[in-house]
C-alpha cells in the first residue's frame, strides 16, 4: 500500500455493523468500561455542574448588579461564592477536559483502549460521588444554619479560618472530603493517560510522530500526579486538625497560618496549567485542520509546553506577595511569573503562523479557537502585570484579580470546551451541528463574556474588593457592576442555544459522516460513532499525518520528514 496507514475501519469496511450506538441502556453506561463512553459521561456530567455552577454565578451577578441589593444573605452569598468556585475548577474544568483526553487519546494513538479500562471507570464514579458530596452539604445540615450548611469558606478554604473554632459544623468536612474523592479519581485518570501514551502507541507513531493533542495529553497528566497530592495533604492534615487536634495550622498552638497557602497554591498554580493545557491541546488539532496548515514548529511547541510544564511548579507563591515573605522570596517568584511566559508566548507565535497564510475556514470551531487566541493573549499579559510584585500589592484582593483569572477559565478554557464540541461532536455522535446555531451561540456568549470580565478590570483599578456581596453606592461602581450582571444573560442566553443545538442534532441533525472536517489524525479514519473496539485492525502510521497519507498516496507527508 503506498500510503502510511493500513486497516479496514479506515477504508471503510462494515461501518454500519461496527458503530457503536450512541444511546444504550441504563445498565450499560452504569457498567461501561469503554474509554469513549466514559469519556463522555465525564464531559456530560461536567457540563451538568457548568449549568448549576453557572446558575449560581448568575445569583452572585444579580446581587451585585446594584448596589446594597438586598437578593440574597451575606451568609448564603459566601456558600453561592464558595462552592461555585469549587464546582468550577474541580466540577467543571477538569472533568470536562480529562473526559475529552479519554474520549480521544486512545483513537488518536491507534489503540483500542486505554490501559487499565477498569481503573478509568472507577476514577470517574470517584469523581461523580466526590462531586455530587459537594452538593450533598445543601441538604445535609449540621444544626447551624436550618436545612443544609454548603461551606462557606472560598474555594481556597484558608485556614487557620477552616479550623474548627472559626468554621462549626460540618460544612467544610463536605469541602474536604468532596474534593479529596475528585483528587483521587483524577490522579487515577491520569496514571492511566500516561501508561496508554506510553506504551499503547500503534506501530510506527514515534513520540515525534505523535499529535500535539496527547503530547499535552502526557503533560498534563505529569502535572496532576504532581500536584494534586500536596492538596490531598494539605487536606488531610485540616482533617487532623478539626477532629484530632493536630494543629498543624493553629497559630495558637504553635501551628502556622501561612502554611496552608503554601500546600494550596504548590497545587493552585500548576492547576491552572492543568486546566488550560488541554485547551491548548484543542487548538493545537483545531486550528491546523482550518487553516489547511501542518501546526508551525512542532518541536518547539512540544518543547515550550514542557517548559511551561517544569516553570509553572516555581510560580505558586506569586499568589502569596502580599503574605510578607522576604524581599528574595518575592524576587524569585516574580521573575518565575515572568519566565513562564517565555515559552508561552511561544505557543501564541506558533499558532499564529500555522495560521498565517493558510486557508482559512471560519467555521465555528475555529471562531472559538480565534477568540481563544485574542483573550489568552490579554489574559497572560494581566497574569504578567500581577506578577509584578509592587503592582500586586495594590491590586490583590480586588475585582482586577478576578477578571485576570475569568480570562484564563472562561476566555481560554471554556471558549476552547466550546470548539472542542463542535469540533468532535460529529465523531461522537454521527451528527453535525448547526452551523447557525453555533454562529449565535459564539457571538452571545463573546459579547456577553467581554461585557462581564472587560468591566471588572475597571472595577479593580477603581479599589471594588473581591468576595463582598454588596457596595456602597457612588463610588464609581454602579454603572460597571450593572453592565457586568447584564453580560451574564448573553453568556446564559449563548449556553442555552447550546443546548438546543445538542438536543435538536441528536433527535434530527445532519448526517456527519466519518470525516467531516477532512482531518488529518487517526480518530476521523473510524466509523462516526466509533466501535467499541476502536479499530478491527490496528494501524501502522508512518508520519503525524496519517489520513493525509491514505488520502493522498501519491504524495504522502512522510516525505517530507
Amino acid at each position: 500500500m503506498a500510503g502510511s496507514i493500513e486497516h479496514p475501519i479506515a477504508l471503510g469496511a462494515d461501518r454500519e455493523q461496527v458503530s457503536l450506538p450512541l444511546l444504550g441502556s441504563v445498565h450499560e453506561w452504569v457498567v461501561t468500561v469503554d474509554h469513549k463512553r466514559l469519556g463522555m459521561m465525564y464531559i456530560g456530567g461536567g457540563l451538568v455542574f457548568f449549568v448549576i455552577a453557572g446558575l449560581q454565578a448568575a445569583t452572585i451577578r444579580l446581587q451585585l448588579a446594584i448596589p446594597e441589593a438586598g437578593i440574597v444573605a451575606p451568609q448564603v452569598f459566601n456558600r453561592l461564592l464558595t462552592v461555585h468556585g469549587t464546582a468550577m475548577v474541580f466540577l467543571v474544568g477538569m472533568p470536562v477536559l480529562t473526559g475529552f483526553l479519554n474520549y480521544l487519546v486512545p483513537l488518536m494513538i491507534g489503540a483500542r483502549d486505554l490501559a487499565f479500562p477498569r481503573l478509568n471507570a472507577f476514577g470517574f464514579w470517584l469523581w461523580l460521588f466526590g462531586s455530587l458530596l459537594l452538593y450533598f452539604s445543601y441538604i445535609g445540615g449540621d444544626g447551624l444554619y436550618g436545612a443544609g450548611s454548603a461551606p462557606d469558606v472560598g474555594w481556597f478554604a484558608y485556614a487557620p479560618l477552616t479550623e474548627r473554632a472559626f468554621s462549626r459544623g460540618n460544612s467544610t468536612d463536605y469541602w474536604i472530603l468532596s474534593i479529596l474523592l475528585t483528587s483521587v479519581g483524577s490522579t487515577a485518570t491520569a496514571i492511566n493517560l500516561l501508561t496508554s501514551i506510553f506504551c499503547m502507541r500503534c506501530e510506527g507513531m514515534t513520540l515525534r510522530k505523535m499529535p500535539v493533542l496527547v503530547w499535552l495529553a502526557a503533560v498534563v497528566s505529569f502535572l496532576m500526579c504532581v500536584a494534586l497530592p500536596p492538596l490531598s495533604a494539605a487536606q488531610i492534615m485540616l482533617l487532623l486538625d478539626r477532629f484530632l487536634g493536630a494543629h498543624f495550622f493553629d497559630t495558637q498552638a504553635g501551628g502556622s497560618a501561612i502554611l496552608w497557602q503554601h500546600f494550596f497554591w504548590i497545587f493552585g498554580h500548576p492547576e491552572v496549567y492543568i486546566l488550560v493545557f488541554p485547551a491548548f491541546a484543542f487548538a493545537n488539532e483545531i486550528i491546523p485542520v482550518f487553516s489547511r496548515k501542518v501546526i508551525f514548529g512542532y518541536s518547539v511547541m512540544v518543547a515550550a509546553s514542557c517548559a511551561i510544564a517544569i516553570i509553572s511548579l516555581s510560580v505558586w507563591a506569586h499568589h502569596m506577595f502580599s503574605v510578607g515573605m522576604a524581599p528574595a522570596g518575592n524576587a524569585f517568584f516574580a521573575a518565575s511569573t515572568m519566565l513562564v511566559s517565555v515559552p508561552t508566548g511561544i505557543k501564541i507565535f506558533n499558532w499564529i503562523g500555522t495560521m498565517w497564510g493558510g486557508k482559512i475556514r471560519f467555521r465555528v470551531p475555529m471562531l472559538f479557537s480565534v477568540a481563544f487566541l485574542v483573550q489568552f493573549l490579554i489574559a497572560g499579559l494581566t497574569g504578567i502585570m500581577l506578577g509584578v510584585a509592587p503592582f500586586d500589592w495594590q491590586l490583590t484582593d480586588t475585582y482586577f484579580v478576578v477578571a485576570h483569572f475569568h480570562y484564563v477559565l472562561i476566555g481560554a478554557i471554556i471558549f476552547m470546551i466550546f470548539a472542542a464540541i463542535y469540533y468532535w461532536f460529529p465523531k461522537a455522535t454521527g451528527k453535525m451541528l448547526s452551523e447557525r446555531l453555533g454562529k449565535w451561540h459564539f457571538w452571545l456568549f463573546l459579547i456577553g463574556f467581554h461585557m462581564t470580565f472587560d468591566t471588572m478590570h475597571f472595577a479593580g483599578m477603581r479599589g471594588m474588593p473581591r468576595r463582598i456581596y454588596t457596595y456602597q453606592p457612588g463610588r464609581g461602581l454602579d454603572t460597571l457592576n450593572l453592565i457586568e450582571s447584564v453580560g451574564v444573560i448573553f453568556q446564559a442566553a449563548g449556553v442555552l442555544i447550546l443546548l438546543i443545538n445538542v438536543i435538536r442534532s441528536i433527535r434530527s441533525g445532519e448526517p456527519a459522516g466519518d470525516d467531516p472536517w477532512d482531518a488529518w489524525t487517526l480518530e476521523w479514519s473510524t466509523s462516526s460513532p466509533p466501535p467499541e473496539y476502536n479499530f478491527a485492525t490496528l494501524p501502522v502510521v508512518r508520519s503525524r499525518r496519517p489520513l493525509w497519507d491514505l488520502k493522498h498516496p501519491e504524495d504522502p507527508d512522510w516525505k517530507y520528514e
